[in-house]
């Protein structure tokens, strides 16, 4: 009751279904230069239109720990309205965007859901997680999850979903209090045939209504709808193509972050919450012969919006590469929480607060399963090395003057194809990765014959 109640009110209370905006096919409106920050004006700047030349301008103080929601879109791409696209297809995530430190080279681990969310919530290379070997993969409650630190450390932690793939059980839901999927899903192992946006944002803000006064909150939303199947919305008709009808729904999917944004911005607590935005996977329409996702570790599929808007923090771009396995000890960070932890991203706080980005590499895998055959790959400043299973073949590609990856160039630069290769070795040398688990035959060869959980402690040797 109290969900439909939430659903008619944000339907007529000025929260209507109609969008903010009429959707434009002209180009997108011009944005700052990466690299460039806009930081809001003084309140009293704003209000009288000048402010006096003595006056000292007290930056808004900093709480101990922030609250964070987490917002992935399933399946969006990096060619976003502010990253360039020319059609307004998220005016809510594009005006966000702009009051954020926005990374132009943010990078999924993988490019499907079972592994590249759990890379986020783990903090973790999905191969290195202990894991069953289906495409819908489960994770044994033997691995350690961001969330599970968190509400060890008091905070409240609430998640909604939109596909029945994400149901409790997977293993995602550790460290949880509340856990939701939206009503009236069915479960379909090839695509997506709900359109659920219009659900999510109320069952979303009843978690929030639901918290405890007295503690801060970690929220991971997941929306669904710009996975296929692509349905045309009356509200954004682009026309009947699938990019069309994806940017349809991508409209749809913003029109209801805007509402819950706009439920936040209205709470007391909005000054002390970081929104960071991102996507599971991008998608492809045709680039590499492919459709959706999935299967590969092209750019298309892996490269993906990645912004934090984080309360006083003046908005800027970055094109330092980063990658979704430093969300986790960025989230630790910002939430004050000194928890132990073996995390293999790096915290971002420091770069995101106006420090230099420094290089380092940014790591992509498939792991081998029943669907996927294994590919992992580095990229390393421009360039990026691919590799399929077992190193059968090595592609070469420059994302900066190829980013569609059209050229390799593994004959024509050997020598940086040697270096990559050794940078490759030496980076993927730091991990241990795990086999699945279960006996299923994988995809290229070979069972799943891995552990479920770490080996025993050895027994203390008799006297």
């Amino acid at each position: 009751m109290i969900r439909r109640a939430l659903i008619g009110l944000l339907m007529v209370s000025g929260c209507t279904t109609e969008p903010k905006q009429e959707a434009s096919r002209g180009p997108a409106s011009a944005l700052p230069p990466a690299g460039t920050a806009e930081a809001a004006p003084p309140a009293s700047a704003a209000a009288t239109g000048s402010a006096a030349p003595s006056a000292e301008v007290v930056p808004p103080k900093r709480p101990d720990r922030y609250n964070v929601l987490l917002l992935l879109v399933d399946s969006m791409r990096a060619d976003m309205p502010w990253a360039g696209y020319p059609r307004a297809i998220a005016p809510n995530l594009t005006a966000l965007e702009k009051e954020s430190v926005s990374y132009t080279r943010g990078y999924s681990v993988s490019s499907y859901t079972a592994k590249s969310v759990a890379a986020v919530l783990s903090g973790k290379y999905p191969s290195t997680l202990f894991r069953s070997a289906p495409f819908f993969t489960r994770y044994p409650d033997s691995n350690l999850f961001l969330a599970e630190l968190l509400q060890a450390g008091g905070v409240y932690t609430a998640s909604a979903h939109a596909h029945m793939y994400m149901r409790r059980g997977v293993g995602f839901d550790q460290g949880f209090d509340k856990w939701e999927l939206v009503e009236g899903i069915t479960f379909d192992n090839k695509t997506d045939n709900h359109v659920t946006s219009q659900k999510l944002t109320p069952l979303a803000i009843e978690l929030l209504e639901a918290k405890p006064a007295d503690s801060p909150f970690f929220m991971y939303l997941h929306y669904m709808d710009p996975h296929d199947v692509y349905v045309k919305h009356e509200a954004a008709d682009f026309g009947p193509k699938l990019r069309d009808r994806y940017d349809s729904e991508m409209f749809y999917t913003d029109l209801w972050i805007g509402k819950l944004l706009e439920y936040m911005k209205s709470k007391p607590w909005w000054d002390e919450t970081v929104v960071i935005v991102s996507a599971d996977h991008g998608e492809a329409f045709g680039e590499h012969d492919m459709h959706r996702h999935a299967f590969e570790l092209w750019n298309v599929l892996t490269q993906v919006p990645l912004f934090f808007r984080i309360p006083g923090v003046a908005a800027r771009r970055i094109d330092t590469p980063r990658s979704h396995v430093d969300i986790a000890p960025t989230v630790l960070e910002l939430m004050n929480n000194q928890a132990p932890n073996d995390f293999m991203g790096v915290s971002l706080v420091s770069e995101l607060r106006g420090g230099e980005p420094k290089p380092r590499p940014v790591l992509l895998e498939l792991p081998a399963d029943t669907n996927n055959p294994e590919r992992r790959a580095i990229i390393s400043g421009d360039y990026k090395l691919l590799v399929f299973e077992s190193g059968w073949r090595t592609d070469l590609y420059n994302l900066k003057e190829d980013p569609g990856e059209t050229k390799n160039l593994a004959k024509e630069q050997p020598e940086k194809l040697a270096e990559l290769k050794r940078e490759f070795d030496a980076e993927w040398a730091k991990y241990q990765r795990i086999k699945p688990f279960g006996g299923n035959q994988l995809r290229g060869g070979g069972s799943a014959t891995g552990p479920m959980k770490p080996p025993d402690a050895p027994k203390p040797a008799s006297n």
